[in-house]
């Protein structure tokens, strides 16, 4: 439930004319930085646990995605808002402006991911099955940097800060899981002759 705190707010700044003088924008861009500091958040919770040996972060994994999920909605209706709800406009749109393109398809790519959020649909997939449509994320959390950061017209550096964490979670999850030769374990030291 706390999750839904951000869209209470931006609702009631709406209704009390505290979203300044351009609120469509502000809350594009609330709306935006929520799905992507979530989709972070729910990526780092495996890296977390590899370094730590914590499990709690794996119970919230999947709430951190959805909310994510459901803020990159609320983000895309408000662009379509902003345009008036005319699918033509958002189609020449999505076709013409690599920026929102990256945007677009991050969030297509979480649709197929809340879809096939419930164990019932894990079980249905098969483990392995799921856990690659699931790595999906990764992509859809790169485009969402990259949509920011194409976004953003003067200072780069929030984007880029948001891209190198990305790039940190992927490094540990690919040292992590490498695979190991039989008998040792990722970090041990090899035997003395």
């Amino acid at each position: 439930m706390g999750g839904l705190i951000p869209a209470a707010v931006l609702i009631a700044d709406a209704l009390s004319g505290q979203l300044g003088a351009n609120p469509i924008q502000r809350a594009t861009l609330q709306t935006g930085l929520l799905t992507l500091a979530l989709l972070v958040l729910s990526l780092a919770c495996t890296p977390l646990r590899l370094l730590t040996g914590w499990t709690w972060p794996a119970r919230i994994r999947k709430a951190l995605g959805l909310l994510a999920f459901g803020y990159g909605v609320l983000h895309f209706l408000i662009y379509l808002l902003d345009h008036s709800f005319d699918l033509t406009l958002m189609t020449e749109d999505v076709l013409k402006r690599p920026f929102i393109t990256a945007g677009f398809t991050a969030l297509l790519l979480l649709v197929p991911l809340a879809l096939t959020s419930t164990p019932r649909a894990v079980k249905r997939l098969g483990f392995q099955r799921w856990t690659r449509l699931h790595q999906l994320a990764y992509v859809a959390v790169s485009l969402g940097a990259l949509h920011y950061y194409w976004g953003v017209k003067k200072d780069h550096t929030p984007p880029l800060i948001y891209a190198a964490v990305i790039a940190t979670l992927f490094l540990i999850r690919f040292l992590k899981r490498r695979p190991t030769r039989p008998g040792r374990q990722v970090g041990s030291r090899p035997a003395k002759p």
